[in-house]
């Protein structure tokens, strides 16, 4: 069996590498002149790493060019998670031991490869094989178990204690355990329910109360546009502070497609930071309401003073003969400790397959995967097959609801519209798809009652997509219209990354197949894996996303 040891070269065991700290990082106390060894025999090499920050392991060894992609691999297993639940989920990796400090304190073996590294198996592994590797070192790590708390049950971490509602380590059950709509309308802290519509001031086109249509309590804030100019209500801020602080609003419109709707704060010396949802996808005359916590678009040079500030502004960019928006229940959030990103392909094409996956592995990225169960099961030229789709699951892709590709806004009987998404989330369990929870409608197409019945089969999922920066937090969203952005561009996209990592927001970036319109060219894609891996963000899946989310801050 190949080896890999990890420690500093020290060998102090105050600068001991303690598996109990995120289980493979660089601990809080080594010192600045640290070095650490990483010891692999597929190389016959010793590497040296001199990355004093502290950072994953697998990003260290990967910035002073450590040759081996299984290690690698390897390395992104123990990638300590910085979100506060627990360590990642282990992905592909061959036969290891690892070593602290010459000590034996676990394993990992090559079976990895051949089932999907789940929880349950991670911690079997660590238990099975590693317990033995840690005698002898008992007053300087636990076992594999006790470092993460020994649950070993269906649930992924927190999902037995209720803190993570909904999340299911396997196949997902057929129907949802509750709606998550409702369960998280109202997440964070009230900041303004438009019960007072005195301290807003429309500078251009009109607002008035509406207390016919509300989100929340007895009316909301219908604003309007004055032909194609575009709307802008703004209020005072003084003495408020929104520092580390992110920002939801319900929004509801029956002019959507062609508008955008920004939160724009300026403090008192006119800096401005920019929140923005870029395009609105739902689907008229069935219009309703959803919640909106849009990522940064811009911020100046200049970073504006957020415990100093002037205004809020809420501004309706359009391009339509008119426009109408209601706005209702603003509310606050705190940020998360980091950005991340979302890679999500669509349609399940082979491309992706054979060119995208293999530079996925290189880095350790997941990807998360849509494809259209007709066009598998017909073997469509271009398509993944059935088996290629569990291969990358087993991978450490995440294979989520897609469906019928049609769009699901144009069926009126809400039996047809029930049989259809129960229809087609039965195709992803029968095939043993773990991503069935979460689904990515087809043409970006909801409207009111289609949202309204997907929240019986799905808890996630989306999106109001646009051509550019389309970012979200991670903590206010409507859990099913999230934003996202077309991979078109590889300027945007390395754009919305590093908006991601300076903001702590998210990034879901939409890919198809490379020779479309839609998708960036193969050389470009391959350039941003390699931006992203050296910005200061993590690649997720919805199942990270939805962690952070039920965490409603």
């Amino acid at each position: 069996m190949p080896t890999v040891s990890v420690g500093p070269a020290s060998t102090s065991s105050k600068s001991s590498l303690d598996l109990r700290r995120s289980n493979a990082s660089i601990p809080p106390n080594t010192p600045k002149s640290s070095l650490f060894i990483v010891e692999d025999s597929l190389t016959d090499g010793v590497r040296t790493v001199d990355r004093v920050e502290r950072r994953p392991l697998v990003d260290a060894v990967r910035r002073r060019g450590f040759p081996s992609n299984r290690a690698l691999n390897y390395y992104a297993t123990v990638k300590p998670r910085t979100d506060g639940f627990g360590p990642s989920r282990p992905i592909v990796a061959p036969d290891y031991r690892i070593y602290n400090n010459g000590i034996a304190v676990g394993s990992f073996g090559a079976s990895m490869s051949r089932k999907r590294a789940t929880r349950r198996r991670f911690l079997a592994l660590s238990g099975a094989t590693g317990i033995a590797g840690m005698a002898g070192c008992a007053d300087r790590i636990e076992s594999a178990t006790d470092a993460v708390g020994g649950d070993s049950s269906a649930e992924t971490p927190g999902g037995s204690d209720g803190s993570t509602p909904g999340l299911t380590d396997g196949v997902p059950p057929l129907e949802t355990a509750f709606d998550s709509r409702d369960r998280y309308r109202k997440p964070g802290e009230s900041f303004d329910d438009f019960a007072d519509l005195d301290r807003w001031t429309v500078s251009q086109g009109s607002g008035d109360a509406d207390t016919d249509v509300v989100f929340d309590g007895e009316q909301s804030f219908k604003l309007r546009s004055n032909g194609s100019e575009n709307i802008v209500a703004e209020r005072s801020l003084e003495g408020e502070d929104l520092t580390e602080t992110d920002l939801s609003v319900a929004i509801r419109t029956t002019t959507p497609q062609s508008i955008a709707v920004n939160l724009r704060l300026v403090d008192q010396f006119g800096s401005e930071k920019v929140y923005s949802l870029r395009e609105i996808r739902y689907r008229a005359p069935d219009v309703g309401w959803f919640r909106t916590s849009p990522g940064v678009f811009q911020q100046d040079d200049v970073d504006p003073s957020l415990d100093y500030l002037d205004r809020l502004e809420i501004q309706v960019l359009h391009s339509m003969p008119e426009a109408e928006l209601w706005v209702d229940d603003l509310r606050t959030h705190g940020t998360p400790d980091q950005g991340y990103v979302m890679l999500s392909w669509d349609d399940g094409m082979r491309d992706y397959y054979e060119t995208a996956a293999p530079l996925h592995d290189e880095y350790g990225f997941p990807a998360v995967q849509a494809p259209v169960p007709r066009w598998v099961e017909q073997s469509r030229d271009g398509v993944m097959s059935l088996s290629e789709l569990q291969e990358r699951q087993a991978a450490g892709d995440q294979i989520v609801v897609h469906g019928t590709h049609d769009p699901i806004h144009e069926l009126d009987d809400e039996g047809a519209l029930d049989e259809r998404l129960r229809n087609d989330k039965r195709w992803y369990i029968d095939n043993g798809f773990e991503g069935a929870n979460y689904i990515v409608h087809p043409h970006n197409s909801f409207d009111r009652t289609s949202l309204e019945r997907a929240t019986d089969y799905h808890y996630c999922g989306g999106f109001n997509q646009a051509g550019n920066v389309n970012t979200t937090s991670v903590y206010g969203f409507d859990p099913l219209a999230l934003p996202r952005t077309i991979g078109h561009d590889l300027g945007i996209s390395k754009r919305c990354v590093d908006l991601a990592a300076r903001h702590n927001q998210c990034t879901i970036l939409n890919f198809h197949t490379f020779d479309a319109t839609n998708t960036m060219p193969t050389d470009h894609y391959e350039a941003l894996l390699e931006h992203i891996d050296s910005a200061d963000v993590e690649v997720i899946t919805f199942d990270d996303l939805w962690r952070l989310r039920t965490n409603d801050r």
